[in-house]
């Protein structure tokens, strides 16, 4: 049964975890807290980047020999694997660690094994404490390891009639600048940022990120089918962070010879690329996250796919009453097929409304 100095503890790692959003992919945020026998907080650390140390050592490390007979309070699994570093179910093991509590198991079939290499040592194990708020902070690695392609969070800002610019296709600002600041914080937590050959051309975006302390710099990644929207000199093809560019695989080379990477993709059988080709590819070069910025088609695109996995809208108190909607044609007909979400959040930013919702059942 669990205590509240259980439950305090792995809340304390939860939070240590979300610091590593944006800067482990393609491993996932981990945390961990270290009680010593007399349960008194002696350590804790989190997963800092992909290839350093895993949270449990920075925990140890920190705890030294007073880690002997106490708990280690981690939110996922103890890996069970050597990699770029060793297991951390044997180095818990080694350092006296007498019980281990762990919020999500670990569904990669190559570092899972944990718990059990733990309880063969006679340690005392339990899963499940604060499951849910573990998953949510790690969300989008768990996603990516389920399914094989990369987590997808859309993102989009509109007025409150559903509107993402007005008549004249002018759209600065719709939100207010708390917003676009809170955006900047998501593109930060991505592996990567994507948008469509529409938002491209009018609004020649940049796409990095910007007043963010330490953020790693997401893969920037415009599709752009007809290889005909991102011209020379575009301000995503500067050196802020590296650009991919994806087009269809019968574009002529000449086309592309002005960007600095292009992906050759299959074309969809309606139009545009292949989404669950593009996705792949993104995950074959270690993109675990996306954030997905493009306008209503792509959008639609994505959701027609089946492919996006969370919705976080901006909505500014303003009204338009025309102008283009934030999703297009997403192949949904009627009442009866439409997507229903769960809200899971709801925060004002500024004067705007940040709402966050999952589809039902993900």
């Amino acid at each position: 049964m669990a205590t509240p100095a259980d439950a305090n503890a792995m809340r304390r790692a939860v939070r240590l975890a979300a610091r590593g959003l944006g800067s482990t992919s393609p491993n996932p945020v981990v945390g961990c807290v270290i009680l010593d026998a007399s349960g008194h907080q002696v350590g804790e650390g989190f997963h800092q980047r992909a290839g350093g140390p895993h949270a449990e050592i920075h925990a140890l490390r920190q705890a030294g020999v007073l880690a002997r007979g106490g708990t280690a309070y981690v939110t996922l699994e103890p890996c069970n694997h050597t990699g770029r570093t060793g297991p951390c179910a044997q180095a818990l093991v080694e350092a006296g660690i007498s019980r281990v509590v762990y919020a999500v198991g670990d569904p990669n079939p190559q570092a899972t094994g944990g718990a059990d290499t733990l309880a063969a040592a006679g340690v005392d194990v339990s899963r499940g404490l604060l499951e849910d708020e573990a998953e949510a902070v790690n969300i989008a690695w768990l996603t990516s390891v389920r399914l094989g392609r990369p987590f997808v969070r859309w993102k989009y800002a509109a007025t409150l009639d559903g509107r993402i610019a007005a008549a004249d296709g002018s759209s600065r600002w719709i939100t207010s600048a708390e917003s676009r600041a809170d955006v900047h914080r998501l593109r930060a937590e991505a592996d990567a940022v994507l948008v469509g050959s529409g938002t491209a051309r009018a609004d020649d975006p940049h796409l990095a990120v910007r007043g963010v302390e330490g953020a790693v710099q997401p893969l920037r990644v415009v599709v752009d089918t007809e290889a005909s929207a991102v011209k020379p000199g575009a301000r995503v093809l500067d050196d802020a962070a590296r650009t991919v560019i994806a087009v269809a695989e019968d574009v002529l080379p000449e086309d592309t010879a002005h960007l600095p990477e292009a992906w050759r993709l299959p074309r969809a059988p309606g139009g545009g690329l292949d989404i669950p080709a593009l996705l792949a590819t993104l995950h074959r070069q270690g993109v675990r996250s996306v954030l997905l910025e493009g306008g209503p088609t792509l959008a639609g695109a994505f959701v027609a796919a089946g492919a996006v996995d969370q919705v976080v809208g901006y909505l500014a108190p303003v009204l338009l009453g025309a102008g283009p909607h934030a999703l297009a044609d997403a192949g949904i007909s009627t009442i009866t097929d439409a997507l229903r979400l769960d809200v899971t959040e709801t925060v004002r930013i500024g004067p705007d409304l940040r709402i966050t919702a999952t589809l039902k059942g993900a």
